[in-house]
């Protein structure tokens, strides 16, 4: 049994309120990737965020309470600006890398102008500025992970899938087992169906920072959350985290659903053991502290695990601007603000 309870909820300006793009369109936070580094709490937007001196990528200090964003600081290196719709976070095995992965959910078969949507990023722990693309196209010049590309269609099997979650875990070969969480499969993005699949191969990590590949990907795992007589949903996968503390693994699913005229959002959080993912046995649902299922009223796409017996979850609501609980004093958040929520763990 695992049980949560929450010991403080808020919400994060990630840019200035009332920030526009080139269209003249309000900018909205859709924070869908989190990870702690130890000091600070890593977060991306799945939709960009303009101006010279931010991208949909940034860190902020992790104080006792949550995120605190007066020392918000984006990372603008070239290789991070240039891909889009990023999806999960996660640190390598041994703690030393990050690693960032986009969606993979759409690429153009004879031109490379949909490059930005396939990456598989690495940098040195505190030192974006070294970033590199993980499994590159071999020609010179072509942007993307398009070697992993390759290697997630093989493992997949279908024509479209989308990659919302990412981890990294111990592994008796080679550095560690590199884990995808596949949300979506199908045969085109309006014609799939929502999944909890996670597909992963082998890698090593040179001195240079290089990660390669030493397998091919292959499936790995995967379970139905609605056989679960908690789950009221159909859910897909929203993100997966390695708790090296615990020597465990969470993974997040997510819904959105449309109720008797009401479009409901919504996820639910899940723990198994590295063994259990190995023998492929279903994950526990977390319980809130009543001991029924924790029920997130705001969609969950980001997790970052902080220590031992603390989880951030962090939201993407898309255009979903009610705050629920959240408002104290005010029903809805403005575009620029991120809900979360800082959980401990028993």
């Amino acid at each position: 049994m695992t049980r949560t309870s929450i010991l403080s909820e808020g919400t994060l300006h990630c840019f200035p309120t009332g920030l526009r793009d080139e269209q003249g369109r309000l900018v909205n936070a859709e924070i869908s990737a989190a990870v702690f580094d130890g000091e600070r709490l890593i977060l991306a937007s799945d939709k960009p965020i303009p101006g010279e001196s931010r991208s949909a990528v940034f860190a902020v200090p992790m104080g006792s309470e949550g995120p605190i964003e007066s020392g918000i600081e984006y990372f603008t290196s070239d290789a991070i600006r240039q891909a889009t719709k990023y999806e999960d976070f996660a640190l390598t095995a041994d703690g030393r890398h990050v690693l960032a992965t986009t969606g993979f959910d759409r690429i153009a078969e004879d031109s490379h102008e949909l490059n930005a949507w396939n990456h598989l990023l690495i940098w040195p722990l505190g030192h974006p500025e070294q970033i590199r693309v993980v499994d590159p196209d071999p020609r010179d010049g072509v942007p993307g992970s398009l070697e992993l590309r390759r290697r997630l269609d093989e493992a997949i099997g279908l024509p479209y899938y989308k990659i919302e979650g990412l981890a990294a875990i111990p592994a008796e070969r080679d550095d560690g087992l590199l884990l995808f969480g596949v949300r979506e499969q199908g045969r085109a993005h309006d014609d799939f169906d929502y999944v909890s699949r996670v597909v992963g191969a082998h890698y090593q990590v040179d001195e240079q920072g290089r990660l390669t590949f030493t397998d091919e990907v292959r499936e790995l795992f995967a379970f139905d959350p609605g056989a679960h007589e908690g789950v009221e949903h159909v859910c897909g996968l929203s993100s997966l985290e390695y708790d090296p503390y615990n020597g465990r693994l969470y993974l997040l699913t997510s819904f959105e659903a449309e109720e008797e005229g009401l479009h409901a959002i919504g996820g639910y959080l899940w723990v198994m053991s590295l063994e259990d993912f190995h023998a492929r046995r279903a994950p526990t649902l977390v319980e809130d502290e009543r001991g029924g299922p924790r029920v997130f009223e705001h969609k969950a796409e980001g997790l970052a695990v902080l220590d031992a017996n603390r989880l951030l979850v962090a939201y993407d609501n898309d255009r979903e601007m009610a705050l629920g609980s959240l408002g104290d004093t005010r029903d809805e958040r403005y575009a620029s603000e991120a809900p979360w929520t800082l959980l401990s763990v028993t």
